[in-house]
């Protein structure tokens, strides 16, 4: 990274992706930078929440399942050079891992153009509000400190203590799409077992626990939230993909744990939803005191 040639007052940005599944007035409140990713269907394209919701594409599901692929590169340019005119001296662009999409790869290979600001480019190795709940941490220490050094350090902190685990209702969808990962090894079994995966250190997703139906995966994934909670104070996010009812129930067992500090709730992000389907579950923990 090269500094910027004149000295002048640091002025910090941060730009993630659509698959941070934040809110729009989160988005808002924080001054974020959200990049969208692509819905590509075979007679037209979409962005990422911008021009389609995560509901229309569940819903459009069984007509066609849709390919994603990552932002434009005229839009990372694009975000980029608004943000040199805006004199934005140190840019923080948090993405999801690089293990599921070429996002962050793409972002730093832009990045290296812009020679006037100081760019740190994070892969995250996760995703959905694993993604966001770091962007946020990242965007509350920029108002505290206003010192990138520290605002890097917080993020690449809150990535480290990430946890993430989702329940789906078939693993075809990420057979399709080519992200199964380690997950491979549970479909040759029984067909009612219902795996409840996660993301390793490389990314990519596993198999975090072997569950035998629907009910049971769901109220194991209550127990893992309960044991977090068990342990210290957590920011918690519950995430959906079509399935607003249980992902409620989950919540509402959050909300009233004494242990939750922060508690989201949301839909999944078209641009991950294709490749899971509908009827993700997901939980996001991130412990702190």
């Amino acid at each position: 990274m090269t500094k910027p040639n004149n000295l002048q007052e640091m002025k910090i940005a941060i730009v993630t992706d659509s698959a941070c599944d934040l809110e729009p007035e989160i988005i808002r409140e924080y001054d974020i930078e959200v990049l969208p990713l692509h819905i590509i269907y075979h007679d037209r394209e979409y962005r990422d929440r911008v021009d389609i919701s995560p509901q229309e594409v569940y819903d459009s599901l069984e007509q066609e399942v849709p390919k994603t692929s990552l932002p434009a590169p005229a839009e990372i340019q694009a975000v980029f050079n608004r943000l040199r005119e805006q004199n934005v001296t140190h840019v923080l662009a948090l993405h999801l891992s690089s293990g599921l999409s070429g996002t962050y790869q793409a972002v730093s290979l832009f990045a290296q153009e812009f020679k006037d600001m100081i760019i740190e480019v994070v892969d995250t190795k996760t995703l959905s509000m694993g993604l966001g709940i770091s962007v946020i941490e990242a965007a509350r220490e920029r108002r505290r400190s206003m010192d990138f050094e520290q605002v890097v350090a917080t993020a690449k902190k809150t990535v480290q203590g990430i946890k993430a685990y989702y329940v789906l209702s078939t693993l075809e969808y990420l057979k399709k799409g080519g992200r199964i990962g380690y997950v491979a090894g549970t479909i040759g079994e029984l067909l009612h077992l219902k795996p409840i995966i996660s993301i390793n250190e490389e990314g990519k997703y596993f198999t975090f626990s072997k569950v035998r139906g629907r009910e049971q995966s769901l109220r194991k994934l209550k127990d893992v939230m309960l044991d977090h909670l068990k342990e210290s104070m957590a920011s918690i996010a519950i995430v959906h993909g079509g399935s607003e009812a249980e992902a409620r129930d989950l919540e509402k067992i959050a909300r009233e744990h004494p242990n939750t500090k922060e508690l989201f709730f949301g839909q999944i992000s078209p641009a991950l939803g294709v490749h899971t389907g509908p009827g993700l579950v997901g939980l996001i923990v991130y412990p702190n005191s």
